[in-house]
């Protein structure tokens, strides 16, 4: 059964409008096809593209966090423990 829709769900465009790597707009993670057909989807279809926006994002930003740490480990080797805080 379907549900019924009492309000619409807003687009969750930010004005960001720059397309990443793998074909997602930088600012709502939203494909070409999900962006252009925005306006022809159901409030369930909508639900869903939101559900991928948020998988996306947390993606992106697990990437970063595990891009980020494997640069601190290169910044901090053993080698410079050797020579502590001598001047």
């Amino acid at each position: 059964m379907e549900q019924l829709d009492f309000f619409t769900v807003p687009s969750p465009c930010i004005g960001v409008c720059q397309v990443n790597n793998k074909g997602y707009c930088k600012g709502c993670f939203r494909s070409r096809e999900e962006r252009f057909h925005w306006n022809d989807f159901t409030g369930e279809q909508r639900r869903n593209v939101i559900r991928l926006c948020k998988q996306r994002y947390v993606r992106v930003m697990r990437a970063k966090l595990a891009k980020d740490a494997e640069g601190n480990v290169e910044e901090i080797s053993p080698q410079q423990s050797l020579f502590g805080d001598e001047d």
